[in-house]
């Protein structure tokens, strides 16, 4: 019988220790909140919940915004939603690309109408500030610059601080994509000038995915109650749905999903819990002692030094591996999901993601031990102790 047939395989999925590039792993009690009975979406219990989450998500995006928000989709309506609001039939756009989602920015600005510049670094790579301002300096007329904070698809993590600088002093809106470094590394939106960002539930909050944290600062919002036409997205459209975001008002837009809410809520609080720094030394720790076991079994990493993530460690695949093949296995045999490359970077990288609760030290373990196993042969298990070795020196250390 087909799995396509089997109930048992819909009912009871396996246990897999989650290292790719999202989802990351849940914690029991997010599980337990996602759970819990359901009330309406303008029950008074829900909307004092919602109130309680934008704190939470204020103070995790290190911001003071009144709006900010979980828009209702994944970190794509995120990126969506950040676009649609701010960008009007032919304004200047200038959008940074590196990777994946500096195109999927790119994308939808030509959708939307949108006039697009961009610029462009090699798969890995990150932005020099200069580059930002000489792109202003010959196009005037840009009033959006949109990044990539964590590029998801190359391991690479983009310096921020100059660029908001840059963009204010030029009276530019600056966009950034934090979907994979929301409460896994460093950002300060307020302090960084960060005027839009936005993420995912999935990543380092460690929630079912789902929702997708936003924030619109000050400037964004008088751009948006400023434009000219109509949003052309009515599910998105922020001048309608923060009116159900803010207390007091409340007014019905769309049901939004109760459960999905619950959970991020319950996430965020364990992130506040634990503490911010305390959070970000953890990914550095355990990111560490990956990277200092897959060196010694042949791997380097892929993103720029001195640039590379934490959360999602990009390494380059040696020759004679059959990349796919030892992801399935390791999926089969170990139940360990790691991720492979995106676009131009597809079948020579492996993306490993320690995020949020996946970042651990048994599972960097589980990780090293059983690639020695399937990398490694009888005559050369020495190199697979190695890696163990290497791994636990970072932790003693």
């Amino acid at each position: 019988m087909t799995s396509e047939h089997n109930p048992a395989v819909v009912e009871s999925p396996p246990r897999r220790i989650l290292l790719g590039p999202g989802p990351s792993m849940v914690h029991p009690r997010v599980y337990e909140a996602i759970s819990r009975p359901l009330v309406g979406h303008l029950d008074p219990q829900f909307l004092e919940l919602m109130t309680q989450m934008q704190q939470r998500l204020r103070d995790v995006f290190c911001t003071e915004n009144q709006l900010t928000i979980a828009v209702s989709g994944t970190g794509s309506a995120g990126m969506e939603a950040a676009f649609v609001n701010l960008v009007e039939p032919g304004d200047e756009v200038l959008v940074c690309v590196n990777g994946v989602f500096g195109n999927r920015m790119s994308d939808i600005v030509g959708r939307i109408g949108g006039t697009l510049h961009r610029i462009d670094r090699p798969w890995g790579e990150v932005f020099d500030p200069q580059e930002v301002e000489e792109a202003l300096d010959r196009s005037p007329e840009i009033r959006i610059v949109a990044i990539v904070h964590a590029e998801t698809s190359t391991g690479a993590c983009q310096p921020l601080v100059e660029i908001g600088r840059i963009c204010r002093e030029r009276d530019c809106l600056l966009v950034v994509d934090a979907v994979t470094s929301l409460a896994g590394i460093e950002l300060r939106v307020d302090d960084w000038l960060i005027d839009v960002c936005y993420s995912a539930t999935q990543k380092c909050l460690s929630c079912p995915p789902g929702l997708a944290p936003l924030t619109f600062g000050p400037r964004a919002v008088e751009r948006l109650a400023r434009r000219r036409t109509k949003v052309i997205s009515w599910y998105l459209d922020l001048a309608m749905i923060q009116e159900y975001w803010t207390e007091r008002q409340r007014t019905y837009h769309h049901t939004a999903p109760i459960s999905m809410n619950y959970a991020l809520h319950e996430a965020l609080a364990l992130v506040l819990e634990e503490g911010l720094k305390p959070r970000y030394e953890r990914h550095r720790l355990h990111s560490r002692a990956l990277i200092a076991g897959l060196e010694e079994l042949g791997f380097e990493p892929a993103a720029q030094e001195g640039h590379r993530l934490p959360v999602l460690n990009a390494v380059w695949v040696p020759d004679g591996i059959d990349e796919a093949q030892v992801r399935r296995r390791l999926l089969d045999h170990y139940s360990i999901e790691i991720g492979g490359g995106l676009g131009e970077l597809a079948g020579k990288v492996w993306r490993v993601g320690l995020m949020g609760e996946s970042a651990s030290r048994d599972n960097v373990h589980a990780l090293l031990t059983s690639l020695g196993e399937l990398l490694t042969s009888d005559s050369d298990a020495a190199r697979a102790t190695a890696a163990l070795d290497a791994a636990r020196a970072v932790y003693v250390s």
